[in-house]
């Protein structure tokens, strides 16, 4: 399958705000039925590349493209056939989710009011009480009913658990998750929530300081990061561990008196058994990383700010 037959294309885009860059020549694709999780601390660039890929705003150079339709020139076709929840969805405070499914009915192509009714009923929105009164996970549930309800062929969601507990997070992502996998909606999700999306995601990008830092498959992601302790013995010492340790793409060294701690992103089983002849006698033992380690420790000196 071609870069342009895939259902989202982020194709070299650039945003920037006065002479600021928050978006740095990006790129990335989702494929059909793809769960994709774009992450990235605040000010990474991830809300602004949503809002060139949503046709919200227009990119400072690239393109982006739904359906393989342009974003920009094409947005009202192409968003017939995607669903946004944003981070914060805007619903009329004093309006019930029945008198919503009601106006949406008329206005969505694709709506099924059994459907919308169904997930409501499931995850318990009170469907006669205004959407002022609702409880902020369930006006993120009504706003995901209202999306889900038309059908939509992608759908993005922008950090979806943001404020919400963690049992609730991880009833929304598995929930719906699974119910989108039997669909075969493609989906991009960008979130905080690094333990909920772990075991969701196909593929993980990640984005620091408006550029894509990694971007691959999640099994490839959790196998090629690994936590190395290393305890010199006869001869070896740690100046010559660190030393060794380059071949593995060390992202954290750190000391504890003779014993070294290190997150490396190269650690297949060569490159290790290698490292030992390298350094001299040591004693290593190899942990896997959660997603938030790895995130963490790619991510962990950047600082804060604007998304």
């Amino acid at each position: 399958m071609t870069t342009t037959d895939q259902p989202l294309v982020v194709d070299r885009l650039t945003v920037r705000y006065g002479k600021v860059t928050a978006v740095d020549d990006v790129s990335f694709t989702v494929g059909p039925g793809e769960v994709y999780a774009l992450l990235g601390r605040n000010g990474a660039g991830k809300s602004s590349a949503i809002s060139c890929l949503v046709g919200q705003r227009r990119a400072a150079a690239g393109e982006c493209r739904l359906l393989g339709m342009d974003s920009w020139r094409l947005r009202r076709r192409a968003m017939e056939r995607v669903g946004v929840v944003p981070e914060s969805p805007d619903l009329p405070p004093g309006t019930s989710a029945v008198e919503l499914g009601r106006f949406l009915g008329r206005v969505r192509r694709g709506w099924s009011a059994a459907d919308f009714g169904g997930r409501l009923e499931r995850v318990g929105v009170p469907p006669r009480l205004p959407a002022g009164r609702l409880s902020k996970g369930q006006r993120r549930q009504l706003a995901l009913a209202a999306v889900l309800a038309a059908a939509p062929e992608v759908l993005i969601l922008d950090d979806p658990t943001l404020g919400l507990d963690a049992v609730v997070r991880r009833e929304l992502l598995s929930e719906l998750v699974g119910e989108l996998a039997d669909r075969g909606t493609t989906v991009l999700i960008t979130t905080h929530d690094l333990t909920g999306i772990e075991g969701i995601a196909d593929r993980v990008g990640i984005m620091r300081r408006g550029r894509v830092l990694l971007d691959e498959p999640m099994t490839e992601l959790k196998s090629r990061f690994r936590r190395l302790r290393f305890m010199p013995a006869d001869g070896a010492t740690a100046d010559r561990v660190e030393r060794a340790l380059a071949s593995l793409e060390p992202l954290v060294t750190r000391r504890v008196g003779s014993q070294i701690d290190a997150v490396v992103g190269r650690a297949d089983r060569d490159g290790i058994a290698a490292l030992g002849e390298t350094a001299g006698r040591v004693e290593i033992e190899v942990e896997p990383l959660a997603l938030e380690e790895i995130f963490v420790a790619l991510c962990g000196d950047e600082g804060g700010g604007a998304s």
